[in-house]
């Protein structure tokens, strides 16, 4: 599933109208304690013992890809595409990643973070427009969600597709190219509220009416305290190893 998963209507929740507020949530490390795609795609390798060997060969290559904006995209790739080597279709891959959320089940959910999700709740129950958007593959944060979360919202995320024998990485929803997957898929602005840990999500942060910063890395609260307006409020949601203000 590579565009946005359509929300079906929820009793719960009151329908959202074309002129509600619009709220932007990133996954990771937001609603999420951890990073999904590095634990989906770790049990993906580990699923084989040659996709671990081959991940091993590989990771001298892709892993500090990883740790630069310009290339992180291409390191994601390299192990996407190790856990999925000889998946020929992104159906299969959505398969996988699907039975990876059913037998992990109760895992998962220890990582949703209650406050995080309290939150979410709140915005839906007021009849907010709430959408995710994140660096994970969508289906991955959708079926988490639905079945772990029992929540059905609109889900941006990293478009994947069949690369060299497996599943690539085609356009990663991160940084600037977020915002441009967010209005491309009909959420444009005005951003009434986006909640985000990452400095990677600043286009996000500073289009937002009102950004909210959670669960950052202690040594990016400088820098967002300086690039955000004044006021904004740098919280903790749960995550024991991130910083920001106890909630």
């Amino acid at each position: 599933m590579n565009g946005p998963t359509e929300s079906v209507p929820d009793g719960r929740y009151p329908r959202p109208g074309a002129e509600a507020p619009l709220v932007v949530f990133d996954f990771d490390h937001t609603l999420y304690d951890g990073d999904s795609g590095s634990h989906l795609f770790a049990w993906l390798i580990k699923r084989r013992r040659w996709r671990t060997l081959l991940a091993l060969l590989i990771a001298p290559l892709f892993a500090p890809l990883i740790a630069f904006l310009p290339t992180r995209r291409f390191g994601v790739s390299g192990f996407v595409w190790a856990g999925s080597v000889g998946t020929h279709r992104t159906g299969g891959f959505n398969a996988a990643i699907d039975l990876y959320v059913v037998t992990h089940a109760e895992k998962i959910r220890d990582r949703l973070l209650p406050i995080a999700l309290d939150v979410l709740h709140g915005h839906r129950e007021r009849g907010d427009r709430v959408v995710i958007a994140t660096g994970a593959p969508p289906e991955l944060a959708r079926a988490i969600l639905a079945f772990v979360a029992h929540e059905d919202v609109p889900v941006i995320g990293t478009l994947v597709g069949p690369r060299f024998g497996g599943i690539g990485a085609l356009r990663h929803c991160h940084n600037q190219m977020k915002m441009t997957m967010l209005r491309e898929a009909g959420f444009g602005e005005p951003i009434a509220m986006a909640y985000s840990d990452s400095s990677a999500d600043l286009p996000l942060l500073l289009a937002a009416q009102r950004p909210v910063v959670v669960n950052p890395k202690a040594g990016r609260v400088p820098m967002f305290r300086r690039v955000l307006p004044a006021g904004t409020p740098i919280l903790n949601w749960g995550c024991a190893d991130r910083a920001g203000d106890p909630v």
